[in-house]
């Protein structure tokens, strides 16, 4: 193997894990995190070399142009999570989520793709959401920032595969990553959205606790980088087999029923 990938996101959850099997199938690895000196040997993977990268700042993302001239393999995995009523939600919030969710993980793929293009080879995965495709109530934001990293994907992927580079969505679902303590919320306290906002929230967080491992959606991240011809989506979790071939037949208003009732939306 003398293949290099860069993983955002790289000191925790699928980031993590992700960056912990590529060392172990033989890749040079960069895992990015906004402050490597802070890491604590449990959140450094082994073999992974640990880089600086605030999504917030174009400074930062620039200051990995060179590197990232010359990966073979690009993960945007880095984000936020966020959720709030759609009335309340703050725009500065809104910005730094697209900013951190989006236009950050398109832009290390801008740097990286040129250097693709001319070694013939390349792997850009964006890790999106199962939310893009099954929206919920008060994840509005979030899953706004996951259908765009899916369309951008989508798109370049049409332009970028006739010279060997395939970007890829790995949709995960329910992840039981912690990520729920680290979940920006935004709901006033008078909000008539209130109680439905914190009923939501709980049926997420058992979800989530419910949910498959950061190391089953690193494989397959694992597996869209490796596969000769890389599919344009992969689903993990939540029953993601079943619920895709449901959405595919069942009316799209039974969906959302679904998906609601899923998390205790019974309105």
């Amino acid at each position: 193997m003398d293949r290099t990938a860069l993983v955002t996101g790289a000191s925790s959850g699928i980031g993590r894990a992700t960056a912990a099997q590529l060392v172990a199938r033989g890749y040079r690895v960069w895992g990015t995190s906004r402050n490597p000196e802070s890491l604590s040997p449990e959140q450094r993977a082994d073999g992974v070399e640990y880089l600086a990268l605030d999504l917030t700042s174009e400074e930062s993302i620039e200051a990995l142009a060179d590197r990232l001239a010359s990966v073979d393999v690009l993960v945007n995995n880095a984000g936020e999570s966020q959720s709030g009523p759609f009335e309340e939600l703050p725009g500065d919030a809104l910005r730094r989520l697209f900013q951190v969710n989006v236009l950050g993980a398109v832009r290390l793929a801008q740097l990286a793709l040129p250097g693709m293009r001319e070694r013939r080879y390349g792997r850009v995965v964006m890790v999106g959401s199962m939310l893009a495709s099954f929206p919920l109530a008060y994840r509005s934001s979030y899953v706004a920032t996951k259908a765009a990293l899916k369309g951008f994907s989508d798109g370049a992927r049409h332009e970028c595969s006739p010279f060997g580079v395939w970007v890829t969505t790995v949709e995960p679902g329910s992840i039981n990553t912690g990520i729920s303590e680290r979940r920006t919320q935004y709901v006033a306290a008078d909000s008539p959205h209130r109680r439905d906002f914190e009923t939501m929230l709980a049926a997420l967080d058992r979800n989530e606790r419910g949910g498959v491992s950061a190391e089953r959606v690193a494989g397959v991240v694992l597996k869209a980088i490796e596969a000769p011809r890389p599919k344009a989506h992969y689903a993990v979790g939540s029953n993601a087999p079943l619920v895709f071939a449901l959405r595919r037949v069942l009316p799209s208003n039974v969906v959302e029923k679904m998906v609601h009732r899923r998390h205790d939306l019974t309105r």
